[in-house]
């Protein structure tokens, strides 16, 4: 099997601790806001749980859904979170399907630092839509990954996705 190499991930997780080293948790921050300002990147606020669009997708509308206590482990999160987790996934993936028709998601996490997480101290979850053939060279040979929508562009079409759930 060969290897594809991405050597920016690490450029990336270096570049969020030094963003957010002396700004406190910028996860935390984000649960403060509200979704409605199109000026953040908070899609959606459950009781315990946020949905937020992440600023270094993978693809077209990657988002994460986060709970609202900051906390790195996995096992100390209570039913009600873990609940919520699981139902803000599943709006998530509606939402998503309604506005950019996916073929598939990728749904998980990263639990630790050496699992690849940029942000290992606040738990999240990511849900990333996904298509035949989204995957090309341009990651592997020029270290770039097209995103071909604004954030906030995704962000105003999720929110209305959003609008229309229960």
């Amino acid at each position: 099997m060969e290897k594809l190499w991405s050597p920016w991930r690490s450029q990336y997780i270096d570049s969020i601790k030094e963003k957010h080293s002396n700004k406190g948790c910028f996860l935390c921050e984000a649960a403060k806001v509200n979704p409605s300002d199109i000026e953040n990147l908070l899609v959606y606020k459950g009781k315990f749980t946020f949905t937020i669009l992440n600023l270094y997708p993978y693809n077209n509308g990657h988002l994460m859904v986060v709970p609202n206590r900051h906390l790195s482990d996995f096992t100390e999160l209570t039913e009600e979170e873990n609940n919520e987790i699981m139902l803000n996934l599943q709006k998530a993936q509606k939402a998503l399907t309604d506005v950019f028709s996916p073929e598939g998601f990728n749904v998980g996490a990263n639990l630790g630092k050496v699992s690849g997480a940029g942000i290992d101290d606040h738990i999240h979850f990511h849900i990333v839509p996904r298509w035949n053939g989204d995957t090309n060279f341009m990651p592997v040979l020029g270290e770039v990954k097209i995103i071909s929508q604004d954030l906030f562009s995704t962000k105003k079409k999720l929110l209305e996705a959003y609008s229309k759930l229960k």
